[in-house]
This record gives C-alpha cells, structure tokens and sequence, in this order.
C-alpha cells in the first residue's frame, strides 16, 4: 500500500465520515421538504451546522454551507466592490476571483504587516489566509484583523488548512473552510460570518442557507463534515509536530522553508537543491510515497510554487520543492519509511 503524506491536498475520510454520509445517502428527502423525509435530511444538515459553528466557538445561524472553499473564497471576494487587498502566497481561488492589489510577503513567508499597514487605507477587504497550505506558516492573523479594524476594512481568512489544525476562533469577517481538509468529504464547505459583518452572496435562485446560498444542499457530504468537525482536535494533530521534525533533521542536504516561524505541526516545505520537484515527485510516486509539489489545484501540473516565488526563493531552488503533509493517521512507520525511500532516492539523484 501507499504511504500518503499529502493530507494538505485532502485528507482521507475518517471511517465515522464514511459511515455518516453513507447513512445519509440512504436518506431520499429533501432538506427544504416539509415532510418526514425532508425534516430528517434538515436534522443531519442542522446537526452539522451546529458541529461547524462548535469548532469555531459561533452561533450556527453564523455558517453557510457551500460546494466548498473554493466556491465560498469567490462568494467573499465577489461581493466587494472598490480595492481589494491579497497577499501573494494566497489560494488560487483567492488570487484567481477578483482583481486585487498583492500584500508582499517576507522572505521567512510571514506577510509584511509594514507593507499592509502603508496599503490599507481605503479599503474595502483584506483577504489573508491563517495558514498557508504549500509550507504551513500561520499568519498572524490576529493583528491583520485589529489592523482592519482600525481602519474600517472587513477582513476575509482562509481558515482551510487552520481548522482542526489550530485552535480556531471568528477572528475575521468572515472565514471560510473546507470538510475534505479535516478528514471530511469532498464538495462541501463552509462561509463563517460575523453577525456584524454584511451578507455575501454568489449563487442566487433559491432560499437555501437562509438565502445566502441557493441551490439543494448535498445532505450526505455536509453530515460527514459535521463529523470531521466534531473530530478535529487542535491538541491531537500539534502531536505530528515530532514527526515532521524528524523528516527535517534525518534527511540530509535539504533546504527548508518557513522553519524560523510559527507552523502548522503537519506540514513541512523542503528542497533538495539540484534535483527538480518533478524528477522526486516520479520516483516517490514510483515507490509507493504520495507527496506534493505544492497547491493541489493546478491541474495535476508540477510548476513553480507562486508561494515560494512570492517569498524571495530563487526559482533554480523553487523548483525543487516538495511538500509533505502528515495527518490524523499518520504512523511513525510510514515516516520512516518515507526518510528511508528518500534518502535511497536521493542518493542516486545526487550521482
């Protein structure tokens, strides 16, 4: 079998994920159905509802579902008008949505907070993610929104690869999140709206989600993201911390990104100089380890990391970078077994 170290693209379902959306997959009503039917698949979208809004610490009125955080990142972005700041180590769907003018970004993958601060002034949103899904730098998010604040800018956090990772709160606006990212399914979501913060709104013809998302909601996928939800424990995953320390201690040679600053303990960012991504992403793939060349959403593509561009890297090291993603059931034998293929490999890229 595969060793998969690649939780950051998704993380596999959890076996009470599956049996939740199996269940509801048997289900046949209509969650806006008056019915019997309809008020139980209402009950399992509610019961999520209410799992989401826990982990954040909000009301469940406060969550929207959607298809996921693709679709609630341009839902935000698309309902401003005027300027619009990101910084460059953002989602493509983030920097892809809307025409926004780009925070800078210090070398250690931190965003210049100088920068924002020169920039903020008139206006409308600021869009920065918590934790940056290619090295796991957390951003600190926490001064951005005192920032925007401030200054009367509403703030957007990509929370994607924070929840369950992190302690969590409604630090912003508004915040979105992915179920596939903390052992849920695919195709569901979520926007987290402060109470004070104005409605956003993309997808219009129906009176879903309490009007802010139209469209019959996917019943089976949003009750195995309220399982996921209900699972994700900050202080369990800080315990993968030791293993990614391990794999960036044992294996030699290797250049490591954002490893002075604050991360996620999953995720580490690293460069075997010489050696492309996609020359290691082969021959790991070839020996039975799944890892990442960065963003999973470049259409299967090994191309340089816009996150790692942003920060200063030289692209003849950029282009050598992996990411390697650990999560909920990650084993100390499949990292082992990941440092001793590496280490194998590297030694015949190196001849």
């Amino acid at each position: 079998m595969s060793i998969y170290l690649d939780h950051n693209a998704t993380s596999p379902a959890r076996p009470a994920v599956i049996a939740a959306v199996g269940g509801a997959m048997q289900m046949h009503g209509n969650a806006s159905s008056v019915h019997a039917s309809g008020r139980s698949a209402r009950a399992l979208v509610e019961d999520a509802r209410n799992a989401v809004a826990a982990l954040f610490g909000v009301l469940s009125k406060q969550v929207i579902f959607t298809s996921g955080a693709t679709e609630a990142n341009n839902t935000v972005l698309k309902s401003f008008t005027g300027r619009i700041l990101t910084s460059g180590i953002e989602h493509p769907s983030v920097m892809e949505s809307v025409k926004a003018e780009r925070i800078p970004v210090l070398s250690s993958g931190v965003i210049d907070m100088d920068a924002l601060e020169t920039m903020i002034a008139g206006a409308a949103l600021v869009s920065v993610m918590w934790v940056n899904n290619e090295t796991g730098v957390i951003q600190p998010v926490e001064k951005i929104a005192a920032l925007c604040k401030q200054h009367n800018v509403k703030f957007h956090c990509d929370a994607v690869q924070a929840a369950g990772r992190i302690p969590v709160s409604l630090v912003a606006d508004y915040i979105t999140v992915s179920a596939h990212k903390m052992a849920g399914p695919m195709g569901a979501g979520a926007i987290i709206v402060d109470t004070k913060a104005p409605p956003v709104k993309l997808i219009h013809g129906g009176g879903q989600e309490r009007r802010q998302r139209a469209g019959t909601e996917n019943v089976a996928a949003i009750a195995g993201f309220g399982v996921a939800a209900s699972l994700a424990h900050a202080g369990e995953f800080a315990k993968l911390g030791a293993l990614r320390d391990r794999i960036e201690s044992e294996i030699p040679g290797i250049v490591v990104f954002g490893k002075d600053c604050p991360r996620v303990a999953n995720t580490t960012c690293f460069a075997l100089p010489g050696v492309l991504a996609d020359t290691q992403l082969m021959a790991l793939d070839l020996a039975g380890v799944c890892v990442s060349s960065g963003s999973a959403c470049s259409s299967g593509s090994v191309k340089p990391s816009h996150v790692l561009d942003a920060m200063g890297i030289d692209a003849s090291l950029a282009t050598c970078a992996l990411r390697v993603s650990l999560g909920w059931n990650t084993t100390a034998s499949d990292v082992d077994t990941f440092i001793a293929t590496y280490k194998r490999l590297s030694a015949s890229w190196q001849k």
